[in-house]
């Protein structure tokens, strides 16, 4: 053994003496800090270990297990160990890396110094990384024990959080945005027939129609986002029954040939003579077709045709059950959009349409609870296929009827 790897293997040994001495008391402290809901609460003191043999576990062990990224570092802020997920979050680190060139942000550099100049309490800050993609962390740092010169560096990921956040602050915005105009439009003529309409009977007819409309759209919105929140209240109750989908579909298509007529539609189907099974609550998945079949006739009509087929290559692939139009189709740009809540291709197309903006995203919700995926194929004037993608029901549960 050369000069240089006795050297290292005396730091490292250094270092693990360290760690295994001070690191566990402390960092259970640190944790219990981390998520108390009173600011400056007392940490939990570890129960007693007795002969648990805690005490002779590696403490490099315990930091390691901590899901959360998780670095040492010592007074210069040198790190001296990061966990697995610090690497998976943050790329690998060389052991006396500075962790001020790690993390260049003022605020960070900000929160190791406070750390590192002997704060007794824990301290923290709101930290985002924005490359390669954007995550949003709580970052704790506090010292360990009250001698050793070494610190701990936790990062919470909030990303989740905030982006839930984000839209609830969205869907409430743009809830009272679609209320907001039928009821604008509504008072304006209740206000116009209070005064110069008062007389004025085709006016007053007119207006009346208008108000009919409007007050449709409304409860059409409100019927919308109360199937959303029902759904979002059971979003992992998976249906228990199993439903021939090409006969279900079918029935869906004979309830809306009324409207497709409306529309100058022609439905077509092509489906097998045999049954399609998949696992499903049958209510929902009509309420899966019936938008999808219903935007077909809407926004596709100038087609002429719309095109339902399903197909299962074998019992143990997976069943495609696909609408399709010929309209103007949906330029590519929106596809990756099109299942958000109130997200329009062309708003005044879908609103004189009578659209609230809000079926694909109950399709979207429906599918997730059925362990299917909806997928999207559209070119500008080829019209847009619509596939809904069922997972295969085994042979085995089909012949058991459960």
């Amino acid at each position: 053994m050369n000069a240089t790897e006795n050297e290292r293997r005396q730091t490292a040994q250094g270092i693990w003496q360290r760690l295994r001495d001070v690191l566990i008391t402390p960092l259970v402290r640190g944790v219990a800090r981390l998520f108390s809901s009173e600011p400056g609460a007392r940490p939990v003191e570890p129960a007693s270990t007795g002969d648990s043999g805690i005490d002779s576990l590696p403490a490099v062990f315990l930091a390691a297990a901590v899901l959360d990224p998780l670095y040492i570092f010592d007074r210069n802020a040198e790190i001296l160990y990061a966990n697995e997920a610090a690497d998976r979050a943050f790329g690998p680190v060389a052991t006396g890396a500075s962790l001020r060139l790690k993390f260049r942000a003022p605020e960070m550099h900000a929160l190791v110094n406070t750390a590192a100049a002997g704060s007794e309490e824990p301290v923290a800050i709101n930290y985002a990384e924005r490359v390669p993609v954007e995550r949003a962390y709580r970052v704790v740092a506090s010292r360990i024990g009250n001698d050793t010169g070494l610190f701990v560096l936790l990062f919470k990921d909030q990303s989740e959080a905030r982006r839930i956040d984000r839209m609830r602050a969205d869907f409430i915005a743009n809830a009272s945005h679609e209320l907001r105009t039928p009821l604008a439009s509504i008072a304006g003529f209740i206000e116009t027939l209070r005064g110069p309409a008062r007389d004025d009977a085709v006016a007053r007819e007119n207006f009346l129609q208008i108000m009919h409309n409007q007050t449709q759209r409304m409860a059409r919105l409100i019927d919308d986002l109360l199937s959303l929140s029902r759904l979002e209240m059971k979003p992992y109750l998976k249906p228990g029954g199993q439903v021939d989908i090409a006969r279900l579909v079918e029935g869906v298509i004979e309830a809306m040939r009324h409207l497709a007529g409306e529309s100058g539609v022609v439905i077509e189907s092509a489906f097998p003579a045999k049954p399609i099974l998949v696992a499903g609550n049958p209510d929902e998945l009509v309420q899966v077709f019936e938008n999808l079949l219903e935007n077909a006739c809407k926004y596709g009509g100038s087609g002429g045709r719309v095109l339902v087929s399903a197909e299962q290559a074998s019992p143990l692939d997976e069943v495609r059950l696909t609408v399709r139009d010929f309209g103007p189709g949906i330029a590519e740009e929106h596809i990756p959009r099109i299942t958000e809540r109130f997200y329009r291709v062309d708003v005044e197309t879908s609103r004189a349409q009578k659209g609230t903006g809000l079926g694909l995203s109950i399709v979207k919700h429906i599918l997730t609870r059925h362990d299917a995926r909806l997928s999207v194929k559209s070119k500008p004037g080829k019209g847009a296929a619509f596939t809904v993608h069922f997972p295969p029901v085994p042979p085995a549960v089909q012949s058991s009827g459960q």
